[in-house]
């Protein structure tokens, strides 16, 4: 089996210290661009749990996962979302992070909010990007997307419930879940989209989307893949984490997808 490493590092930026971890396969100088994973809204290095170090087992390949400012173990953020929010995150965060750790070609895989970043992020360093992986990522404001966070809000209004989010992110949780939730259901992100950021995207594109993502359609992957001119793939019976309900046929279908393309 390959012998992994991993290592925790911090990195300085002029807003504050972003929390990362890589995985290191035995070897991996050979194996190709490294894969720079980007959370979701609610998400962390920590949530990401055992898939970066499977994925890299799986790809022979460097993992490296990053915490957002504001998010896990990474130093708070001071600031109020704007709609360009997620436009921006590739030339703010994924950009220093770049900078510091030396990443040079690299594999964008995103889940959630972090797909539509990792979608930013192909564009902008088009030619730097080797490929690019979505994961459940929202490519513009849907109906079914904005009930989904009214619902998790509700939810989150329970007696104890933040408390879920303290584990992960400490007294930053509050911040946390209003990044997300006031955000998104903003008047003023009603008719976001990332149509001209998919336009800019180069590289080869894989979408993968849960069949009953209770945050978005099948919409989201056939608008990135019309774009791009990628690959969607609809994984039955899956909802908005597939890395973690169906993570075998995840790891095996970006595995394979990575060595005919990459």
């Amino acid at each position: 089996m390959l012998s992994i490493t991993s290592q925790d590092v911090y990195v300085p930026t002029s807003q504050g210290r972003l929390f990362a971890r890589r995985w290191d396969p035995a070897g991996a100088d050979a194996a190709g661009a490294s894969i720079v994973l980007l959370h979701d809204s609610l998400g962390c290095v920590e949530l990401w749990r055992d898939f970066p170090e499977l994925l890299a087992r799986e790809t022979g390949r460097s993992v490296i996962a990053y915490d957002r400012l504001g998010f896990g173990r990474s130093d708070p953020n001071p600031a109020t979302f704007e709609t360009g929010f997620v436009e921006a995150e590739a030339r703010d965060g994924f950009r220093q992070l770049r900078e510091a750790l030396g990443i040079g070609p690299f594999v964008a895989f995103g889940h959630s909010v972090g797909g539509g970043m990792a979608i930013c992020c192909a564009g902008v360093y088009e030619s730097d990007c080797q490929a690019l992986i979505t994961e459940s990522a929202q490519a513009f404001a849907e109906d079914r997307t904005l009930e989904g966070i009214s619902a998790a809000k509700r939810n989150f209004d329970e007696p104890g419930q933040l408390d879920r989010l303290k584990k992960y992110h400490g007294e930053k949780a509050a911040w946390v879940l209003g990044a997300w939730v006031d955000t998104w259901l903003s008047p003023s992100f009603a008719d976001w989209n990332l149509d001209e950021p998919l336009r800019q995207v180069r590289c080869p594109v894989l979408a993968l989307h849960g069949e009953v993502d209770e945050y978005g359609s099948p919409l989201h992957p056939e608008r990135i893949a019309r774009l791009t001119g990628g690959r969607p793939v609809l994984l039955e019976n899956c909802g908005h984490v597939p890395h973690r309900e169906q993570s075998r046929i995840v790891l095996d279908l970006v595995g394979q997808w990575l060595k005919a393309v990459h």
